[in-house]
């Protein structure tokens, strides 16, 4: 029985091997210093791992506003003038940073959004940010997010993928 077990064991990790080094979605493709993937980033105590876009879209909108384990959103956002905020207003919110003040100014003032996004002037101060709040969500350039905070995937993608969806320069889908 042992020999049986041990087999199986190196089994499963030649397989488990195998996926990482081919890149098949155990583990992030490596970041290059060209990388332009921003990674959205929860605290470390969330449960969430993966986020479908759509998710990711109705929590920056406000729209959903507890996680699964019943804790308060807290969305996070670079200041106005981020080239990381362009990014993410055009690619998430679809809007532009005039579109942005409405929708949440508006929404606020009839009740059906409770809290803006809390801005801050850094990645760094983002990081803390979400260190310190477990109900936190913000973004960073991939190359920048520790050991501090959780990366989530995005459509079972993280940064670094080739097909990863959120950018600071989105690929061309001609």
């Amino acid at each position: 029985m042992p020999r049986v077990t041990f087999g199986l064991l190196m089994l499963g990790a030649a397989v488990l091997l195998s996926h990482v080094l081919l890149g098949t979605g155990f583990a992030p493709q490596s970041h290059s210093a060209t990388d332009d993937s921003l990674g959205i980033v929860v605290n470390r105590s969330n449960p969430v791992e993966n986020l479908s876009f759509a998710e990711l879209r109705k929590i920056f909108l406000g729209e959903q506003t507890h996680w699964s384990n019943g804790r308060r959103i807290t969305v996070v956002m670079l200041e106005p003038g981020k080239q990381e905020r362009q990014a993410v207003l055009a690619q998430i919110y679809r809007m532009d940073d005039k579109d942005f003040n409405k929708h949440f100014l508006q929404g606020m003032f009839t009740g059906e959004i409770h809290a803006a996004p809390k801005t801050l002037a850094t990645s760094t101060e983002v990081l803390k940010f979400v260190f310190n709040v477990p109900g936190a969500i913000g973004y960073v350039r991939g190359t920048e997010a520790d050991e501090s905070v959780k990366i989530v995937h995005v459509d079972s993608r993280l940064p670094g993928y080739k097909d990863y969806s959120i950018r600071l320069h989105p690929k061309s889908t001609k």
